[in-house]
């Protein structure tokens, strides 16, 4: 039996091993996809406090080197629900089931889509939602992006480097990317701002070829061409699997203290699975410490043996 099992091993799930496997706790670390959650994306990180800027990808490799100095590596399975033992829980993936005293919930978010005509069918033939991952694809070509934060912003900047346009598209006037960001999009010449409009529908043959637009003001679409589109429109929680144990807010996003203290005792939840009003690097690694800190107060209060 685990002391912890964590389960997620982005920069919150894996804050969170570190901080136990060095308080001497038996820890495992589950992730059902690759390692470093939504970070590995970012084509460069900024404001992470005493990193000079870095690549996600990099920044994620230095993450896991510092586990793996401990002897610890996350496990790929993905996890399927839990289940009350006597002295704790049975974890169930779809390898084999884990066995702890305590549980970290650190599952993140998932992508939100558009849910508009053709999405479904482009995805992985023209619809993207990683412009780090697939932006070399799309080389010298006309690409959309969809969104009006952060994430968006980041989006064109990396796309207008390799595509010969580039469209960002949002729904309302005002976006909510920093200003900084915004800056640089608007001095690029190959990048054109479309606002008050939404995508209404993904249109192609075997790829590709082209966005139907609405105007929210006046009602007008149009057709506009383009190779890809890279959606950029905020996240889901992954916390379906894990409703009837911890109580979630009305999206879907796990609810904790201070403490990161679930509504069920001997479960913690961190980073962007939890509800909160700030989701950043550094609020996910803050969260994965607490909640470490916290199950060991726990396990120790418990008196497991």
């Amino acid at each position: 039996m685990y002391d912890i099992v964590i389960v997620g091993a982005g920069p919150a799930g894996i804050t969170a091993a570190l901080y136990a496997a060095r308080a001497g706790k038996r820890v495992l670390l589950l992730e059902a996809e690759s390692a470093g959650g939504q970070i590995v994306n970012a084509r460069c990180v900024e404001n992470y406090p005493g990193t000079p800027a870095i690549s996600g990808v990099d920044l994620v490799d230095q993450m896991l080197l510092q586990l793996r100095e401990l002897d610890l590596t996350p496990v790929s399975a993905r996890v399927m629900g839990l289940r009350r033992e006597v002295d704790g829980y049975a974890v169930l993936t779809d390898r084999e089931t884990y066995t702890a005293k305590t549980v970290i919930l650190a599952t993140g978010v998932g992508h939100r889509k558009l849910g508009v005509e053709g999405e479904a069918a482009f995805i992985g033939r023209g619809v993207s939602f990683c412009a780090t991952c697939d932006g070399r694809f799309f080389k010298g070509r006309d690409v959309a992006v969809v969104g009006g934060g952060n994430t968006a912003a980041q989006d064109a900047l990396s796309l207008a480097e390799l595509c010969r346009k580039v469209y960002l598209i949002h729904r309302r006037a005002d976006f909510r990317a920093e200003r900084r960001l915004m800056d640089r999009v608007r001095a690029l010449e190959n990048v054109e701002i479309i606002t008050d409009t939404a995508v209404c529908e993904i249109k192609g043959d075997f790829a590709l070829q082209a966005v139907v637009l609405r105007n929210l003001k006046t009602e007008q679409t149009r057709e506009l061409a383009v190779s890809g589109v890279f959606e950029a429109v905020g996240n889901l929680p992954r916390n379906t699997d894990f409703e009837s144990f911890v109580t979630l807010d009305k999206e879907g996003y796990i609810l904790t203290d201070d403490e990161c203290r679930t509504s069920t005792e001997g479960i913690f939840a961190a980073g962007d699975c939890c509800q909160k009003a700030v989701r950043q690097l550094t609020t996910a690694t803050a969260d994965g410490t607490v909640a470490a800190l916290a199950a060991c107060r726990y396990l120790e209060e418990q008196s497991f043996s």
